[in-house]
């Protein structure tokens, strides 16, 4: 079946499409704040590490219960360990950089994602050129990490302290969360542009999952994190929620959905998971949002609305 016929296959979103968008936003939303919360007992990166490992067992086990093949010679293999690579890194930026700025501000930064993969198309793909509106959507976006950017710095000029939850400067933090913006959008045009574009997407998510494992126990041990881990009832509830939850259950969801809506109208719901995630931080982690990261936050969500519009 073609690509057009496959499209044409696509429902409008039903109340079913919609009400598990929202749940899906709203855990990915929840990620930071769980993230930040665990942090002080157990490491960044051995926290990143441990999470794409369980994931990846869980996923491994769902291609065997498929019983779809992952081993036979398909031209995936260098590709996949590039982006497993390059989703170790995003999520490196994430965990360490959500020490050094508020879950509400990463959340914004991230999702900055689909702005960086739509330039990537521009100037990739002929057929994804960008039209005006959303000419306009990058300029917003990008106006928006400008001032976020001036705010952050402003939170740690004279202040007291470091921390970005009492007023430290969130510099560090907010740039990573750009970087892993565009680390994530980098690795959405890896897939597209290489042989995992027609892998099966367990697969496509194995790669990432199993490499980024690797990648960042490696780092993990060789920071020595592994010996202030302190095993609670707390993050063995938050190691369930990210592994189990988001990496494993809602990325499998979210390909389900894919393949049964359109993806135009899915791609609508990505300015949800920011906002979840800012109202989290507000209210779960007391971030405080100031007049100048409201507009950042208002000018980058309206840019990716805009960006995510089809003709």
């Amino acid at each position: 079946m073609s690509v057009a016929a496959q499209a044409l296959d696509r429902r409008p979103l039903d109340a079913i499409a919609v009400g598990l968008m929202l749940l899906l936003c709203a855990s990915w939303g929840l990620q930071q704040v769980v993230i930040k919360v665990t942090a002080p007992l157990m490491g960044a990166v051995m926290q990143a590490g441990v999470r794409s490992a369980i994931a990846a067992l869980l996923v491994y086990g769902f291609t065997l219960w498929r019983r779809q093949p992952l081993w036979q010679r398909d031209g995936t293999l260098p590709a996949g360990l590039l982006a497993g690579l390059l989703f170790g890194g995003e999520f490196l930026c994430i965990f360490v950089g959500l020490g050094h700025t508020t879950a509400s501000r990463m959340a914004v930064f991230l999702y900055t994602a689909p702005v960086f993969t739509a330039l990537g198309l521009h100037f990739t793909v002929p057929g994804e050129r960008l039209r005006p509106a959303q000419w306009l959507g990058v300029i917003a976006a990008f106006a928006g990490i400008v001032i976020a950017f001036a705010d952050g710095i402003g939170n740690g000029i004279g202040g007291a302290t470091t921390s970005p939850t009492q007023g430290g400067s969130t510099l560090i933090g907010d740039g990573l969360g750009v970087l892993a913006g565009a680390l994530w959008a980098a690795t959405t045009l890896l897939v597209r542009a290489s042989p995992l574009a027609s892998a099966p997407a367990s697969k496509t998510l194995l790669y990432q999952l199993a490499v980024s494992a690797v990648a960042l126990l490696a780092l993990a041990l060789m920071a020595g994190q592994h010996i202030d881990v302190q095993f609670n009832g707390l993050v063995f509830a938050s190691l369930f929620y990210q592994s189990v939850l988001v990496a494993f259950a809602s990325y499998l969801a979210w390909f389900w959905l894919l393949r049964q809506y359109l993806t135009s109208r899915l791609a609508v719901f990505s300015f949800l998971t920011p906002l979840f995630g800012v109202t989290f931080g507000v209210v779960l982690m007391h971030d405080v949002v100031g007049v100048r990261f409201a507009i950042s936050a208002l000018l980058v969500l309206g840019g990716i609305v805009l960006v995510n519009r089809r003709g």
